[in-house]
């Protein structure tokens, strides 16, 4: 009998994926170092214990007390006038952006984005049938309003910004988000999975935009809250948006199990935004310290740092491996991404790169 044939776009094609690799400094995902308190963790099982005696039936499909819970959290983090219709939640923004372009992406429909970028939007598109195109970014790796009015040229119905973006850190311009929004009335994702980590006193673009009508804000919780592994990302959007994007889910595709837990996690974001304000320290601490052994270092507003350059960059990321670091080898040639870890991590991480590159 013979194997069943995939479809010809998917021939060749390998999974999404960095390694996964178990060494004791692993900094190549952008996770969270700090794992959940004691605290936190007991209110998970507290919380688990009471969903669990009700898991023979389906959860809540649409989670409304989660996405209640998350405007509260918006609200009280960017002042913006956010209420659970605003709030579209997800198993991971991977998913959001799934729903997204299932609902105003597909045959005929163009997505333009802006490179180097996260590299999974192509494959949203491939799997939505989505067209797919880029802009390049300029020489500061920002999105200004050439590559803007270059991306319109092309005619696109969905138009992402990445902010800050992955790989490069890189925050885009309030007044760049203003120009496109005023340029472009199709629909507008801003892809703030860092969000959490911009400098202090830079403003989401949920604080103008949410609720406009043309503009998603994307975030997660994998990040600022250490929950990577419980996959729970959200859109902040107009709730015709937010309608659309129910038409398209699977049903019942959040789990109980993973509501309660994330409510859990948001009612201690006090105890777990500590942490990012400590991160964002401790990436301004390993920007310096790269910039003064003469690497270049791109500014981010993220929880990771895109440095180098490097004639071998893999040469560097397998020195770095084999003693006992891991981190990331993506982005334009000859950089290197690295994650923002425990003080304790970092250290590990500027030994291990002297010791490869003298």
């Amino acid at each position: 009998m013979t194997s069943p044939l995939r479809r010809d776009d998917l021939k060749g094609v390998v999974p999404y994926g960095a390694p996964q690799i178990d060494v004791p400094v692993r900094l190549n995902v952008n996770e969270n170092p700090f794992a959940p308190s004691d605290e936190l963790v007991a209110a998970i099982g507290r919380s688990a214990a009471a969903v669990a005696s009700e898991l023979n039936r389906y959860p809540d499909r649409d989670a409304f007390e989660l996405r209640s819970d998350l405007a509260t959290y918006i609200r009280s983090e960017s002042q913006g006038n956010v209420t659970w219709e605003n709030i579209w939640v997800a198993n991971g923004s991977n998913e959001v952006m799934h729903h997204l372009l299932q609902a105003f992406g597909g045959p005929g429909r163009l997505l333009v984005t802006f490179s180097p970028t996260y590299s999974m939007y192509e494959e949203y598109c491939r799997e939505t049938f989505t067209e797919f195109a880029t802009v390049s970014r300029n020489t500061a790796y920002e999105v200004d309003q050439a590559a803007i009015s270059a991306a319109l040229e092309l005619g696109p119905d969905i138009v992402v910004v990445c902010s800050p973006n992955n790989p490069t850190g890189t925050v885009l311009a309030p007044d760049i988000l203003d120009f496109l929004v005023d340029s472009f009335h199709g629909l507008i994702i801003v892809d703030e999975a860092y969000g959490e980590f911009r400098e202090s006193g830079t403003d989401s673009a949920i604080k103008k935009y949410a609720g406009h009508p043309n503009v998603v804000i994307t975030r997660t919780m994998s990040k600022a809250f250490s929950c990577a592994g419980l996959r729970v990302g959200y859109a902040v959007a107009n709730p015709d948006i937010v309608e659309a994007c129910r038409v398209v889910r699977l049903p019942y595709h959040i789990s109980a199990m993973t509501q309660a837990v994330a409510r859990t996690a948001l009612s201690f974001s006090g105890e777990l935004l500590d942490h990012v304000a400590l991160l964002r320290n401790e990436r301004e601490l390993l920007a310096t310290w790269l910039t003064a052994h003469c690497f270049t270092v791109l500014p981010s507003g993220a929880n990771f740092l895109l440095f180098g350059s490097f004639a071998d960059r893999h040469a560097v990321w397998q020195g770095l491996l084999d003693r006992g670091v891991l981190i990331r080898e993506t982005g334009p040639t000859g950089m290197l991404r690295v994650s923002i870890g425990t003080p304790q991590e970092n250290q590990a991480f500027r030994d291990a790169l002297l010791r490869t590159v003298e």
